[in-house]
């Protein structure tokens, strides 16, 4: 089968089920969080990936004070950056990971995730973070509202259109799409969403430098 060939300025990539599979340590926080909320533990499973915790806390339970959201919020990410038990890299996301970085290709990280849960879950997986990076202390909409991928689009100095998403879920899919931006879904959950190309992990991604600067993605 031949392989989907783009063309970008830039890379925009989410942690969480993209470069990092913490679906393990994600489980037994959120599952945790339900029983303490009388919630079906499953249903609650399909609305937290991609979004901000206080963000998913919001949709399950509706008539709660914003402001308990937060507070719960932070200890959850306290837990979370405790907890990186079975934290692993998705398969191929070192090699890719090193071909950016080696070819000089521009890349952000754009994650729903804080300082300190982004640091403890890369370096949990073995990954190197990249130079510039959009977490959750940088925006005040999380996904699936698209600011954080502006964002790291405008710290690259890249236009939005010029840039390729990769994420896993429907609220980052969602957000890569309502920023102007092709999207590379990664994994079984991304199938769902109609992303732009999907792939299994990032084996079946490879990059080369492109014109002026710019990247060639071979998606298989």
């Amino acid at each position: 089968m031949s392989a989907t060939v783009l063309t970008a300025r830039a890379l925009l990539l989410d942690m969480d089920g993209t470069l990092v599979n913490s679906d393990a340590a994600v489980e037994r926080i959120w599952r945790r969080w339900s029983e303490r909320h009388g919630l079906d533990a499953d249903e609650v499973m399909k609305v937290v990936h991609g979004r901000q915790g206080y963000a998913s806390m919001a949709l399950l339970l509706p008539d709660r004070p914003m402001e308990q959201n937060h507070a719960d919020n932070a200890r959850m990410l306290a837990e979370e950056t405790a907890d990186v038990v079975g934290v692993v890299p998705i398969p191929g996301a070192p090699e890719f990971l090193a071909s950016l970085r080696g070819l000089g290709l521009a890349h952000a990280l754009v994650t729903s995730a804080d300082v300190a849960l982004s640091a403890a879950r890369m370096a949990a997986a073995g990954l190197e973070l990249p130079d510039v990076r959009v977490t959750a202390e940088s925006v005040g909409a999380s996904k699936p509202d698209p600011e954080g991928f502006l964002k790291g689009a405008a710290e690259l100095g890249v236009a939005p259109e010029d840039c390729v998403v990769f994420e896993d879920s429907g609220a980052g899919i969602q957000a890569g799409r309502s920023a102007g931006m092709r999207v590379v879904g990664v994994g079984p959950r991304a199938r769902f969403y109609e992303p732009d190309v999907v792939v299994a992990d990032l084996r079946q991604v490879r990059v080369e430098a492109g014109d002026g600067g710019g990247v060639r993605l071979y998606v298989a």
